[in-house]
Parts: structure tokens; C-alpha cells; sequence
């Protein structure tokens, strides 16, 4: 993983398909499946990373083929 400094708010990450594959997947879990106390701001940040990766992904894979 490398992590860049783009502005005051903003980072670059370049990570391998793996890493950002075990991030997705903790995601997904605290926001379907994942008892315990969580705010729901946490929860529904979450959401929407995960969401924007789904729709990233939707791009990305069609303009591959």
C-alpha cells in the first residue's frame, strides 16, 4: 500500500487487488453484518464507500471489455 499526501483533504492510495479486496470486505461486513455498537454516521459512511466502489468497479470492468 502506498499512500500520497494530494492536498489538506485529499489522498492518493495505491493499493494491490488483494489489500483493497480485504478493505471492501471488512466494509461490507460492519455495514450488512456486524453486531455491536456502531454509529450509524460509521455505518452509513461506509455504505456509500462501498457503494461508490460497486458502481467504480461497474465502470472499470466496462470499458475492459
Amino acid at each position: 500500500m502506498r499512500l500520497e499526501s494530494v492536498d489538506s483533504t485529499k489522498y492518493r492510495v495505491t493499493l494491490h487487488t488483494y489489500e483493497l479486496a480485504a478493505l471492501i470486505s471488512a466494509a461490507r461486513w460492519v455495514v450488512n453484518d456486524a453486531g455491536g455498537e456502531i454509529p450509524n454516521e460509521a455505518r452509513e459512511q461506509l455504505s456509500r464507500i462501498v457503494n461508490s466502489y460497486d458502481a467504480e468497479s461497474k465502470r472499470i470492468n466496462k470499458t475492459k471489455n
